[in-house]
């Protein structure tokens, strides 16, 4: 049997060919079949959104090697929502390039108007409680009109800029401003040239001690008393809201950043 296949070189060949054609579709196949993103058990969204949201998710969750997900319930069954996120991702195991890997994650309660963000992995440190806080806080106000596509879009679009810049760092801050870095480069300009157009016309030698005679100068001595100290004290006002940053671990021991509140 084996003399008789070696005779038939072609017969070789076409099996060679059936096994990188069927890899390759096994490929392509994996390649073309992302990974869910959208989870809308509260069906606020149209399937055209729905697919447009998966589309977004897919293309910037590549870019930052992370899964960017949405997840809307109407009620969690008693829990808080956080917990509600946490059993998910301990059991849709979502994730980038594996199992409980990178993730960030926007979920909302309609019944109890709660929202919840939150990241793991990579997206836990890029992503961590504060960045959650100012992406919440940024979309809440579009949650409370009902323009959920527009939020969920947003989310995902400040979440994947927010991790553009190094862990630590306010991505809101006003010295990342393209305005700001202008208007600075600006003055520096101005300075520049005011210093060099000053600097042009010849240094200034004669000032009040060149016309001073110290022997004969009715100023001898001059000093300051130290008389008292006065010290304000005020009280430092307390924060009593219930919403803002505040990261957990899941049941199955995965540690994440994240931020709750009300829209």
């Amino acid at each position: 049997m084996r003399h008789g296949l070696l005779k038939k070189p072609w017969l070789i060949l076409f099996f060679v060919v059936v096994f990188l054609i069927g890899g390759s579709w096994g490929t392509l196949a994996k390649a073309a079949s992302p990974h869910e993103a959208i989870f809308d058990q509260a069906h606020l969204l149209t399937r055209v959104q729905k697919a447009k949201l998966q589309a977004l998710s897919s293309r910037l969750g590549k870019d930052r090697k992370t899964d960017f997900l949405i997840l809307t319930v109407n009620g969690t069954g008693g829990q808080t929502l956080e917990r509600y996120v946490e059993d998910f991702y301990d059991s849709q195991a979502p994730g980038y390039d594996k199992a409980h890997g990178n993730a960030a994650i926007l979920a909302i309660d309609m019944k109890e108007r709660d929202v919840y963000l939150a990241g793991f992995q990579k997206a836990k440190r890029y992503l961590d409680s504060g960045r959650m806080d100012q992406i919440r806080n940024a979309i809440t106000p579009e949650l409370s009109d009902g323009q959920y596509y527009q939020a969920f879009s947003d989310f995902m679009h400040k979440a994947h800029d927010y991790m553009g810049y190094k862990p630590g760092v306010n991505p809101n801050s006003i010295l990342f401003k393209w305005w700001f870095q202008i208007t600075v480069s600006l003055l520096a300009g101005l300075i520049i040239i005011f210093f060099m157009a000053y600097r042009s016309g010849g240094r200034v030698t004669v000032n009040a001690k060149t016309y001073l005679d110290h022997q004969s100068s009715g100023v001898v001595n001059d000093y300051d008393t130290f008389l008292r100290r006065t010290v304000t004290r005020r009280r430092k006002p307390s924060n009593n809201s219930k919403d803002g940053g505040g990261g957990g671990v899941t049941p199955g021991g995965y540690s994440h950043s994240g931020s709750s509140g009300k829209f």
